[in-house]
């Protein structure tokens, strides 16, 4: 989008993603914005400093995920903010994985969270909402819209996604802690709303 500024030039305006709100004004749905798109294995995040999506860097390089491409569109759902996982590191949206085809990093999706994964990431808890798009023309697994629809027309996708989540980051121990509902996703969510 481009901005006419007082002096007579343009300016690029940028969204500013983390102020974005969690749920959408006219359906009241939760907002997830797509950081990763599916397929990709090429690691960014959005940066609400620069309001830019970024690379992470480790030395010589962009970081990448040594493994099988990410199984869903992983971003984040705006307006919420956990607790930091230790006193150096910043507090963080809700991570979120979309089930859906790939979608532009920067897409704002209306979803229906369907569970809450709960990762065990070098001894520290990180859970992830999965999602599916509220727009049935999106969805992929299209008779999944909470947790026991999922399971039951898709029994094998638990399993590829722990197996996903553990194997993505080399560096790190991750284990699967466990797996929740619908309705523990949409608490979780509730919780850190900013």
């Amino acid at each position: 989008m481009l901005l006419l500024t007082g002096v007579g030039g343009l300016t690029a305006c940028r969204t500013d993603y983390a102020d974005l709100p969690t749920f959408s004004a006219e359906r009241k749905l939760v907002q997830v914005v797509v950081e990763m798109p599916a397929g990709s294995n090429h690691e960014q995040q959005y940066n609400p400093g620069t309001q830019q999506f970024e690379l992470p860097q480790k030395p010589g390089a962009n970081e990448l995920i040594e493994f099988l491409p990410v199984p869903g569109n992983l971003g984040f759902i705006p307006g919420t903010q956990t607790a930091p996982i230790s006193p150096q590191a910043p507090a963080d949206p809700i991570p979120a994985l979309v089930l859906a085809e790939s979608q532009p990093v920067g897409t704002v999706l209306e979803v229906i969270p369907v569970a809450l994964l709960v990762l065990d990431v070098n001894s520290n808890l990180e859970p992830v909402v999965l999602a599916v798009p509220a727009r049935p023309a999106q969805r992929i697994l299209p008779d999944a819209t909470d947790w026991v629809s999922l399971n039951r027309h898709y029994p094998g996708v638990r399993q590829s996604l722990s197996l996903w989540f553990q194997h993505r980051n080399s560096a790190a121990e991750t284990r699967i802690a466990g797996w929740q509902d619908e309705k523990a996703a949409d608490q979780y969510i509730r919780r850190w709303l900013r």
